[in-house]
């Protein structure tokens, strides 16, 4: 979004102004929020602010009708800005662009209770309004994005021995260990969205059979040719058998 103004009041004694907006999302209770800030333009009365970006949530909660506040300021050094008007807006309205419908009177109501010739302290004028979608993880798996799932097991000895209950790899014939039930509990959502459930699985920091030599990456269903699981079942079938066969170092 950009905007400018024209004829705005002078405030300042030996200048002009230096004008800067100030946009307020309106609460249901009535009260107002401020959602942005513009920079300070110095000493002009016709200022062209920068191009800004603001979250449609931040601006008006997803409501395109409603009211949106914009108070126009002279910047003072010791914060003590001027406030030289105010116009309203919305979503909606704005989201028309540049047009005749997008040109704001600067209202002060102060001054005109006090000026019976008072017309208004400026305008100000949308130059451009541009609507970006900022997409989500969801909405690209909405949208029929597949993922490749790989899977990558720690061997090295720092897990403890797998024949006791305090390793992370401890072969429980009546439970899953830390393992497993990472593995199944990430696997079985990941794999609803890989079209041919075919995971590449792997482990590291073991020695492997039949000469024990120390390899960090290793297929676990030994295939050498083809590491790909069958499924998070077969990925975790694959993990058991390498268990029972590799000897975990490092």
């Amino acid at each position: 979004m950009q905007l400018c103004a024209n004829k705005l009041d002078k405030k300042d004694f030996f200048g002009k102004s230096d004008p800067f907006l100030v946009f307020y999302r309106s609460n249901e209770d009535g009260t107002f929020t401020i959602c942005h800030k513009t920079e300070v333009v110095k000493n002009t009365l016709n200022p062209v602010w920068q191009p800004f970006t603001i979250p449609v949530r931040a601006l008006c909660n997803g409501d395109y009708d409603r009211t949106v506040k914009v108070d126009v300021y002279d910047w003072d050094r010791d914060g003590s800005h001027d406030f030289i008007g105010e116009f309203t807006t919305s979503y909606r309205e704005l989201s028309r662009g540049q047009s005749q419908f997008n040109v704001y009177e600067v209202l002060n109501h102060k001054k005109r209770g006090k000026k019976k010739k008072y017309v208004n302290s400026g305008t100000v004028t949308l130059l451009s309004f541009k609507v970006e979608s900022d997409f989500t993880f969801v909405d690209y798996i909405k949208g029929g994005t597949q993922l490749n799932f790989t899977v990558a097991i720690d061997f090295t000895a720092s897990n403890g021995n797998p024949s006791q209950p305090t390793s992370l790899h401890y072969m429980n014939p009546y439970q899953m260990n830390a393992y497993a039930m990472a593995l199944k509990a990430v696997g079985e959502i990941i794999q609803d969205y890989d079209s041919d459930k075919l995971f590449p699985a792997l482990g590291f920091g073991a020695k492997l059979p039949p000469d024990g030599k120390v390899s960090h990456e290793f297929p676990l269903n030994a295939d050498l040719d083809n590491p790909n699981c069958n499924g998070i079942d077969g990925v975790l079938e694959g993990y058991y058998q390498s268990l029972r066969r590799v000897q975990l170092y490092g």
